[in-house]
């Protein structure tokens, strides 16, 4: 059986040589195609990847707010429900906003392997400097257990979130605000919560300008200092978790839910517009580059298909002296086998190539020089050939049945 198929790749082989342009033109279609293939799917998957880790990395995996999905019933509706009674003149009873029983879910978050929760506070205050007023939302945090969930840290332009232990009313804000106000690091500025409560905080670190993750109404102080200046002690309205697997987000995240009944929302949750969008954006991407693949493919066609026009007198006395209808196929399948083969390696080279040079570009964006983000995992090398090797194969498999159906006798005979 070895032996035969060897003979029917001989021959396959002394037909592609035998064609040497057309065999050129449609390895250089298949290399072309799997080339810009790769490069496209590098750079589309890999800004997709990038985007990803941006989700999973600027805020925490899960966010445990003190909302809850399904406010439970008001009791006079509790005590006379289904019944056809109308209550009037009754108080609405207004929950206390905040997490009960924090330190509770906080145990229950660390007992998560390798899970990390990090409690704060937040309410809205307003900084006055110079005659000017802004609105801004405090978040309070402990800066040594926040460093380990978001990458707060990151977003800095000057200064660290450290510094807001070592700092008396330590506060940081975005660049755009401290230019609002006319301020800098190392500058004070009043504020003044909801509750009337007012005092002095010193700048102690900025926020770049233009973060998407952190929103330029938003400043950083002391878990304690937002306690005290909110008049909120002891409480807190928010815990972020950090998991060891971000894709456990959302199991978790249910579990948590369903034992506190607080909103527990996952990072996928919280990112679902985005990573639809993702995914149309896939489906068009691999529309377009596999039209690529499917374009190439017609040179595999071509050539096999012209082989089989002029070898008609050959395919006969091969009928004549044994071959099967199989055998024939066969011959004809390992041209576009071998063609579909050749061209992969050829552009599997040329895509390396590509991604070299799209990786040795820089674009200025936001002040910074940066690159494009690529993945040149084998997966896309693998999907590439995967596709390539389908194509050429059916490509090759029409005219081969064509080949197979030939009557060596009409041909022998001189009919056509």
């Amino acid at each position: 059986m070895t032996g035969q198929l060897r003979l029917l790749a001989s021959v396959a082989a002394r037909h592609l040589v035998g064609r040497r342009r057309q065999t050129i033109v449609a390895v250089s279609g298949v290399a072309v195609g799997v080339g810009f293939f790769l490069a496209v799917s590098a750079m589309m998957i890999g800004s997709q990847n990038d985007f990803i880790r941006t989700l999973i990395d600027a805020a925490p995996h899960i966010i445990i707010s003190d909302e809850l999905r399904s406010p439970p019933p008001q009791p006079g509706v509790s005590l006379y429900k289904g019944a056809a009674v109308k209550l009037r003149h009754y108080k609405v009873r207004n929950e206390v906003r905040g997490l009960k029983s924090w330190p509770e879910i906080l145990r229950t978050v660390d007992a998560l392997p390798g899970a990390i929760g990090s409690p704060s506070l937040s309410g809205a205050i307003t900084l006055r400097s110079g005659g000017r007023e802004e609105a801004l939302t405090i978040v309070g945090v402990d800066p040594a257990i926040e460093e380990k969930v978001s990458t707060i840290q990151d977003q800095l332009r000057i200064g660290r979130l450290r510094d807001l232990e070592s700092t008396q009313g330590g506060i940081i804000i975005g660049e755009e605000m401290a230019r609002r106000l006319g301020l800098g690091v190392g500058d004070v500025v009043g504020a003044t919560s909801a509750s009337g409560k007012s005092r002095s905080l010193r700048i102690v670190g900025l926020f770049k300008r233009g973060q998407t993750q952190i929103s330029s109404g938003f400043g950083y102080v002391l878990l304690r200092e937002a306690q005290s200046l909110l008049g909120r002690p002891f409480i807190i309205n928010r815990i972020g978790v950090r998991l060891a697997d971000p894709y456990e987000a959302q199991p978790v995240s249910r579990r948590l839910e369903a034992r506190y009944a607080y909103k527990a929302e996952s990072w996928q949750e919280r990112s679902a517009d985005f990573l639809s969008l993702l995914v149309t954006r896939n489906v068009i991407m691999y529309s377009v580059v596999s039209a690529i693949l499917l374009v190439a493919s017609f040179g595999i066609y071509t050539v096999v298909s012209n082989s089989v026009s002029d070898k008609r007198r050959d395919i006969a006395i091969m009928r004549s002296m044994g071959f099967s209808e199989r055998d024939l196929q066969l011959i004809f399948v390992f041209e576009g086998l071998a063609l579909a083969l050749i061209g992969i390696v050829a552009g599997w080279l040329l895509g390396y190539g590509l991604m070299a040079i799209l990786e040795s570009l820089k674009f200025p964006i936001a002040g910074e020089d940066q690159r494009l983000p690529l993945d040149r995992s084998a997966r896309q090398y693998a999907i590439a050939a995967a596709a390539s090797l389908l194509s050429g194969v059916i490509a090759a498999w029409l005219p081969a049945r064509k080949a197979a159906r030939v009557d060596p006798v009409d041909i022998l005979r001189g009919a056509v």
